[in-house]
């Protein structure tokens, strides 16, 4: 099953002007000043479903945020696919999950282990991940909620969740949880993760491959 999946821009929640048009009048600040609150979303969508989820924080985009994200996502969908045996995940090469990011590998091979699922990694280069299917679905957002004021976080939630594709609404969730910066395996714990992986030759960059360990069965 492919799977696409990016973090778009951090949405700053306070009456801002954002531009686009509204059939009422709207009223925003005239000045810049700081922001209530600020929510960064992550999306997952499934191309071939039309099924889009968003997850937003207001804490940091972190390697732990973007595999909770997908192991909440896969926790749900397994049972609507229960034959499938690898995810495909196209993503680009952020900081927080390329394949060198040791905390980010970590936690996909402990997803892979817990699921029993391959995980092939497909990233796009530089300048490409426009490529990537949810950066349409980022699009449709903006145009959505464009023209309105996004001052509450509850306002910037409701907005998502009757945001439109292809005549679908997104299930949205907002996470509370608070994620640290930082986190990072020595170059011993990552060397035993790297033993894991399956790159392809020549774009070890790019692709990565990582199969669970089979859980013993008990006769």
């Amino acid at each position: 099953m492919r799977i696409s999946i990016d973090a778009k821009a951090s949405v700053l929640v306070g009456p801002f002007s954002r531009g686009g048009n509204s059939r009422v009048i709207v009223k925003a600040a005239d000045h810049d000043f700081q922001p209530e609150d600020k929510l960064t979303p992550i999306g997952i969508f499934l191309p071939e479903y039309d099924d889009i989820r968003f997850y937003f924080t207001n804490s940091h985009t972190t390697s732990d945020f973007i595999v909770d994200c997908m192991h909440d996502f896969w926790s749900i969908a397994k049972q609507q696919f229960p034959y499938v045996k690898t995810l495909l995940v196209n993503l680009d090469n952020g900081p927080e999950n390329n394949s060198r990011r040791t905390q980010f590998m970590n936690r996909l091979t402990q997803f892979a282990d817990e699921f029993q699922i391959d995980i092939q990694l497909a990233y796009y280069p530089p300048y490409h991940s426009k490529y990537n299917p949810i950066e349409r679905v980022w699009g449709v957002l903006e145009q959505h909620w464009n023209g309105s004021l996004l001052d509450t976080k509850d306002a910037v939630i409701r907005f998502a969740q009757t945001m439109k594709w292809n005549g679908k609404n997104p299930i949205v969730n907002l996470v509370e949880k608070c994620y640290q910066t930082g986190v990072s395996l020595t170059q011993k714990a990552m060397a035993q993760i790297e033993k894991r992986l399956e790159r392809l030759e020549g774009l070890e960059k790019w692709f990565a491959k990582i199969s669970p360990i089979p859980t013993k069965t008990v006769e």
